[in-house]
């Protein structure tokens, strides 16, 4: 497996950077891919490949400015495949960043919040 997965950010996808021996994992930006479920493919199959072997403790932080509704399902895909992550006996956290007055996304990061079962928190950044 990959020790790094990254992807440059662009007006239409997120940065995505997973570097475990920095043990650094985010997704920023916006996320309007005209083909959401073949851009999201390659990071979840990476995110299946450390749920084997994760981190003891690992901190996902998630800083979207804008997402459409076709990654709304990928991310949601994702957040669950993390959960998959405290059946190994590590720790998963979920840190959701959103501007202060940016309801939209404080309202949807509540809503991924009241849908999993890990540790999840909303941060203003």
């Amino acid at each position: 497996m990959e020790k790094i997965f990254k992807l440059e950010g662009t007006e239409d996808t997120p940065q995505v950077v997973f570097d475990i021996s920095k043990n650094e994992f985010s997704l920023s930006g916006r996320s309007l891919p005209e083909d959401a479920a073949s851009f999201y493919k390659p990071i979840i199959a990476w995110i299946a490949n450390y749920i084997k072997n994760p981190n003891p403790s690992t901190e996902f932080r998630i800083n979207l400015e804008y997402f459409n509704s076709s990654s709304v399902k990928q991310i949601m895909v994702l957040l669950i495949q993390l959960e998959e992550i405290t059946k190994t006996g590590n720790e998963i956290k979920i840190v959701w960043c959103y501007n202060e007055n940016d309801d939209l996304m404080e309202i949807k990061g509540s809503e991924f919040k009241s849908i999993l079962t890990i540790p999840f928190e909303l941060v203003v950044c």
